[in-house]
């Protein structure tokens, strides 16, 4: 009889554990629906979620509202309009942003500066919307530091490694992403995926390169998703990965084909940091 009673209990607490977690998690990814179909999006920005598929790929990297997570690069603030306000409430959104005052005049006027005041110019005006949203200079090869080592629960990229590596600053990034992660921290990365050996001078990355310098760094490989893989990318363009949409680099020649395309296949990729 109280074998029985205690079988019952166990079963009885294992339940209500299940159902517990089942509940929260149906809350954060009703939480992270809302946040991907908020009008607070730009318009322009929500029509090219059928090929960056966003709330697909945030559920892939597990993202949590309580979670303190670090952006890299967020350029316009594509997926900050997103992430910042599903933050707002338990969790803190930081972008890892351009240096906005370099010391060199000539590059204080060029591209990064100007681009990184604008996002901070919209993280103040819609502050409501983005609770204490933050900042963190990260700049290579001048600001490689993300914030204080083991603070970060993750790190997410956006198709930014071939600008790294282009400069060689690839494998001190992935360092310093393991360096501010807690243990148990997830490293997620999106970026254009081509051929094995691809010069990253044509916006596109080997995987299995990306995979090997993210493990030599520290970090353990967990999973891959297909999530934003495009099999209509041929991924050999004049103008490399830049020739499909958004950019259009060759502009109106060939505008129609490119446009069927669509934007390029892209890797999804999730580490830990044990």
């Amino acid at each position: 009889m109280k074998k029985t009673m205690l079988a019952a209990s166990v079963l009885l607490v294992s339940t209500c554990s299940l159902s517990l977690s089942t509940a929260v998690n149906a809350h954060e990814n009703h939480a992270l629906e809302a946040a991907v179909s908020s009008d607070f999006r730009q318009a322009k920005n929500s029509a090219r979620d059928q090929y960056r598929h966003p709330e697909q790929t945030l559920s892939f990297f597990d993202i949590k509202p309580s979670d303190t997570l670090i952006e890299l690069w967020p350029g316009g603030g594509w997926y900050a309009e997103i992430l910042a306000p599903y933050l707002a409430k338990d969790g803190h959104y930081i972008a890892g942003n351009f240096d906005t005052n370099p010391s060199d005049e000539k590059a204080r006027n060029g591209y990064r500066p100007k681009v990184g005041k604008k996002f901070e110019k919209w993280l103040k005006e819609h502050q409501a919307n983005l609770g204490n949203a933050t900042t963190v200079t990260f700049d290579p090869p001048n600001y490689y530091t993300m914030g204080p080592d083991n603070s970060a629960d993750v790190v997410l990229t956006f198709r930014n490694l071939h600008n790294w590596a282009m400069k060689g600053y690839l494998e001190p990034v992935f360092e310093s992403a393991y360096k501010v992660l807690k243990s148990g921290g997830t490293f997620g990365i999106v970026e254009h995926r081509g051929e094995p050996g691809v010069d990253a001078k044509t916006g596109y990355m080997d995987q299995a390169k990306v995979i090997k310098l993210a493990e030599n760094a520290g970090f353990t490989f967990v999973a891959s998703s297909e999530v934003n893989a495009n099999p209509k990318d041929s991924k050999d363009y004049p103008k490399g990965v830049w020739t499909l949409p958004p950019r259009l680099a060759l502009e109106d020649q060939d505008k129609e084909k490119y446009l069927a395309i669509g934007e390029s296949d892209r890797m999804t990729l999730k580490f830990v940091k044990k």
